[in-house]
C-alpha cells in the first residue's frame, strides 16, 4: 500500500526496482518507508532529508549505504536495514547518536564499525544471522542499551568493554561459536535473559554460583561481592553439551532464575 499522510512516505511493496528522483525534494519527511521495494542502491541523496525519524529500508537487495546516511542526525527512532545484501556499515553511521532502534540482522556483515560506540541513545539493536566474529570494543559504552540480538553469527568471545553495556535487559547470543559463558556480563546488574542455545558451552564456570571466583565482578575491600547476573531469571543453555549439576541448579533456582538445558 502507498501512503503519503503529512510527512510520512509509505511505499512498502511497491516494486519500484529504483529511488524516485523527486523523493530527495521532500526534505519535510518525518518517516519514510522503502521496505521490500526492490531498490539495489540508495543515492547519497538521502542525506537531504534530514527530518527523517525513522527509515525503513528492510527486504531490499542493497549491498552498500552511502556515507550520508549520516547527515541523517534526526534520525532518532528507528532505522531497519534488515534483510539485505550489505557486507560493511560506513562508519558514518556513528553520528546518528539519537537513534533508538537499529536492525542490521539478515545480511553479510563481518564486523561492526568502531564507530557505533558514539551511538548513545540506542536501546535495541539487532544484528542476527550475519557473520560477526568479534565485535568492537566501542559497543561497552552503549550505556542506554536494553536488548542485543546477535543469534546466527560467528562470536567465539566477547569483548571486556559488554561489562559496560549496565542497563542491558535481553541479550541473545544463539547459535554462534561461544566455548564459555562470558565472563564480562556476569556483573550486569539488569540483565534479566540471557539465550546461550546453540554454541559449545561443556561445563558451566565456577564464578555463576560462588561471589568472588575469578568473574572480575567489582567489590569495595571488606564488602560482599555480588553474585554472578543478580538479576537473571532465565538462562538458556539448550543445544550446547553441557549438563549443570544439581547443586548449580538449585542455586540459580534460588535465586530466582529458570535454566533450560
Amino acid at each position: 500500500m502507498t501512503g503519503v499522510t503529512d510527512t510520512t512516505l509509505n511505499l512498502w511493496k511497491q516494486q519500484l526496482g529504483r529511488v524516485p528522483d523527486g523523493l530527495w525534494d521532500r526534505t519535510d519527511l518525518t518517516v519514510l518507508i522503502l521496505a521490500d521495494t526492490g531498490i539495489t542502491e540508495l543515492p547519497p541523496g538521502i542525506g537531504r532529508l534530514t527530518a527523517l525519524r525513522t527509515l525503513d529500508l528492510g527486504h531490499n537487495r542493497l549491498a552498500a549505504l552511502p556515507a550520508e546516511l549520516g547527515s541523517l542526525t534526526g534520525l532518532g527512532d528507528f532505522l531497519y536495514v534488515h534483510d539485505n545484501a550489505l557486507t560493511v556499515l560506513p562508519d558514518t553511521l556513528g553520528r546518528l547518536a539519537a537513534l533508538r532502534y537499529l536492525n542490521v540482522g539478515e545480511n553479510l556483515l563481518t564486523e561492526l564499525p568502531a564507530t557505533i560506540g558514539e551511538m548513545a541513545s540506542l536501546i535495541e539493536l539487532r544484528a542476527q544471522h550475519n557473520r560477526l566474529g568479534t565485535l568492537p570494543e566501542s559497543i561497552g559504552r552503549l550505556g542506554a542499551l536494553r536488548e542485543l540480538w546477535l543469534r546466527g553469527n560467528e562470536l567465539t568471545a566477547l569483548p571486556e568493554s559488554v561489562a559496560g553495556l549496565t542497563e542491558l535487559r535481553e541479550l541473545e547470543l544463539r547459535e554462534n561459536a561461544l566455548t564459555e559463558i562470558p565472563a564480562a556480563l556476569a556483573g550486569l546488574p539488569l540483565l534479566r535473559r540471557l539465550d546461550l542455545r546453540g554454541n559449545r558451552i561443556t561445563e558451566l564456570p565456577r564464578w555463576l554460583t560462588e561471589p568472588g571466583e575469578s568473574a572480575g565482578l567489582p567489590g569495595l575491600p571488606g564488602s560482599p561481592v555480588p553474585p554472578a547476573f543478580p538479576a537473571l531469571e532465565k538462562l538458556d543453555l539448550r543445544w550446547n553439551e553441557v549438563r549443570p549439576s544439581p547443586q548449580v541448579l538449585a542455586a540459580l533456582a534460588a535465586r530466582g532464575c529458570v535454566v533450560l538445558y
